[in-house]
């Protein structure tokens, strides 16, 4: 099921002549950016689409798979948008977001976690048992971990995959070893509704920026991915799954563990290409000169109006905390020179540039850092043609499941 609300005074950004349209009828509603009220999240469709064919054309050329990483924006109607490319499945961060992938038609969901709560991994059983066509794989770095999904799955009629989760020294979650991941591996083979399905990890820790440095910690880190996976012995009939590769690092994931897609699904997980931004991912993608592809385009701004001007040279704008994403990178204006310096819950300082200007009721543009943290403050959010354009139009919009 897709979301299809209807939209009223809960629906933050939006006019009060949209109330009482289904989500699915905005479209055709004749609105524009200027009939939205301020502070408003929207989405540019033509980056959407342009990041999605650059990501997916490249992964075809690599050999690899995609499970977008859905909890970066928990919008079901993005997520079939990722499908309808050729994506293997959605990844998802918790038991609760998997089942808001399998309600939204998702077949198969990798929790890209481990399930430590027994009922959680009941309603796993259950969900299993009434589709046979859905396929559910989640993580195991404990045997700890082993026997509650041991516990869960007693009585259930199909089993659930499990992949080892492979960490490393000042990782984040994960085996520390190699081992360590044989010794999970074992005790997951000798659970009778748990299914050895392969070997994971996130990379992600090993490398905080692009140094050579960082780079090369990634790939020392991937290929003990490898290494465990050539010392599993997996059931009859299934074909392992090695995953890794955030949006910081694909290129990395794709290069090192490509190599065993003859007989693994290679599978990525990077989520935020879909959207992009103009902060931390713009420094950290390697799309563009890293793959010989196009870069990258942020397809997410704010707009936000000027309430006040106390003094000279700051502007007091209506988003904050409630509204923009703030735990990586502030907003930046975009249509004004300037910075922002700090943000409250509803306002943001602006700091004006030498020689720029602004009045109060004007609407400045902010660009965005980290679209996960954009889109879990807004339940909708508009979809416009072109964020350049004197007065975009709305030609859409998508309801997130937060």
């Amino acid at each position: 099921q897709i979301p299809d609300p209807v939209l009223g005074a809960w629906t933050k950004g939006f006019p009060a002549r949209a109330a009482g349209l289904r989500l699915s009828e905005v479209a055709g509603a004749g609105l524009r950016l200027s009939d939205l009220v301020t502070p408003v999240l929207t989405v540019h469709e033509d980056a959407v689409a342009h990041n999605e064919d650059t990501v997916f054309a490249w992964a075809r050329e690599q050999g690899v798979l995609l499970a977008p990483h859905g909890k970066t924006t928990m919008a079901p109607a993005l997520w079939q948008r990722l499908l309808d490319a050729g994506a293997w499945g959605i990844s998802v961060a918790t038991p609760w977001q998997a089942e808001v992938a399998v309600d939204a038609g998702v077949h198969t969901v990798l929790i890209a976690n481990a399930v430590t709560d027994a009922a959680a991994v009941r309603r796993l059983g259950e969900l299993l048992a009434a589709d046979e066509t859905l396929r559910v794989l989640c993580w195991a770095d404990s045997l700890a971990g082993v026997a509650i999904l041991a516990e869960g799955m007693r009585d259930a009629v199909r089993p659930l995959d499990v992949l080892v989760e492979l960490g490393g020294a000042h990782g984040r979650t994960g085996a520390r070893t190699v081992a360590e991941g044989e010794g999970i591996a074992q005790a997951i083979s000798a659970v009778p509704r748990l299914r050895l399905a392969g070997v994971t990890g996130y990379e992600g820790p090993f490398g905080p920026d692009r140094s050579a440095e960082s780079v090369a910690a990634v790939d020392a880190y991937l290929r003990t991915i490898i290494e465990l996976h050539h010392r599993l012995e997996y059931p009859e009939g299934v074909r392992p799954v090695l995953s890794a590769g955030g949006s910081s690092f694909p290129e990395r994931a794709a290069a090192v563990l490509a190599s065993e897609s003859a007989a693994a699904d290679v599978v990525l997980r990077s989520g935020a290409f879909q959207i992009h931004d103009d902060g931390f991912y713009s420094r950290m993608s390697p799309f563009g000169p890293l793959t010989g592809t196009a870069p990258l385009r942020s397809a997410m701004h704010a707009w936000s109006r000027v309430v006040s001007q106390p003094e000279a040279g700051l502007a007091l704008l209506d988003a904050g905390r409630r509204d923009v994403p703030f735990d990586i990178d502030l907003p930046v204006p975009q249509t004004v020179e300037g910075e922002i310096t700090a943000l409250n819950d509803q306002h943001a300082f602006l700091r004006l540039g030498e020689g720029a200007a602004v009045a109060v009721g004007d609407v400045v543009r902010l660009g965005l850092s980290h679209p996960c943290t954009a889109f879990d403050k807004w339940r909708v959010v508009a979809v416009i043609d072109a964020p350049d354009a004197d007065d975009p139009r709305v030609i859409g919009a998508v309801a997130t499941c937060f």
